[in-house]
């Protein structure tokens, strides 16, 4: 009895601790550290492996047959969304606690993108999966490798890493997934209403920011991010500093678009010779 008691104590603990109830008693291995890299690197491989293998599965599927796996990434993203808020609301001991994690980081836009990519139609559809395939990627690499705000924080094995671990991936592998299954065509004419989204949420975090001790999007300060370079550099200038951060976006748009029809041009002119397409 008394081995038994000690064992379901000390598995009480253990899920305290991973938690962080009451604050976390292991100390922060660091940004960067083995055990840092070592779990996001294990995080992606699944994430590029199992986008890669879906997406090339299911290429020559219908276009609604395609959607299914976006259906289930996207229900997966914000049920664990759902789950961290009530975890923190309750971390916190405050009801109101979700005003902080608003879904106003430029990762977490895909609670919200993703979701409308998966199951609307039409032109919104095809904004929303641009946007996705744009910016999903690059939200799974903010969010794990770079995310300094937190590896520097917290344990790796813990709520707040593996939680965000899993949603930013699951972004990424949405990202792929729509490259690799051939969902997208990324059309000049979605441009627009793609960047509209972000400027919007751009607006929405800094009015947020504004009213509250948040940072949303990184439009205040760097906070151990790759941002910090940019804060740095304008001397933390509240006015340059997240114009900074909306022409950095803008300029990776840019980029990203230029890019892909690239290497579509690529794979067309590769195709005429003979040689089987890969785009």
């Amino acid at each position: 009895m008394e081995v038994t008691s000690a064992v379901l104590g000390h598995s009480a603990m253990s899920i305290k601790e991973f938690f962080g109830f009451g604050g976390y008693e292991r100390p922060a291995e660091g940004y960067f550290s083995w055990q840092h890299l070592t779990f996001v690197s294990l995080l992606t491989l699944v994430m590029i492996v199992s986008a890669i293998l879906l997406g090339i599965k299911n290429r020559s599927k219908t276009a609604a047959q395609k959607n299914h796996v976006l259906v289930f990434a996207a229900i997966s993203i914000d049920l664990f969304e759902l789950f961290k808020i009530v975890i923190l609301c309750i971390r916190h001991n405050d009801a109101m606690h979700w005003v902080n994690v608003l879904p106003l980081f430029l990762c977490s836009i895909q609670l919200i993108a993703l979701p409308i990519a998966a199951f609307s139609k039409g032109r919104l559809k095809e904004a929303s999966l641009d946007f996705v395939t744009v910016f999903g990627m690059l939200g799974a690499i903010l969010g794990t490798y770079c995310a300094g705000n937190n590896y520097a924080a917290y344990p790796v094995l813990s709520f707040d890493n593996v939680w965000s671990g899993i949603t930013h991936t699951i972004a990424g592998f949405a990202s792929l997934y729509i490259i690799v299954a051939g969902m997208t065509d990324m059309k000049r004419r979605n441009i627009p209403l793609t960047a509209s989204i972000l400027g919007g949420f751009c607006v929405a975090a800094y009015i947020a920011n504004v009213f509250t001790d948040c940072n949303y999007m990184f439009l205040s300060r760097g906070d151990g991010t790759p941002y910090d370079i940019v804060y740095n550099l304008v001397n933390g200038n509240p006015v340059l500093y997240p114009l900074s951060v909306v022409l950095l976006f803008v300029i990776y748009i840019t980029v990203f678009y230029y890019v892909y029809y690239a290497a579509v041009r690529c794979g067309k002119s590769k195709n005429e010779n003979g040689v089987p397409s890969k785009i």
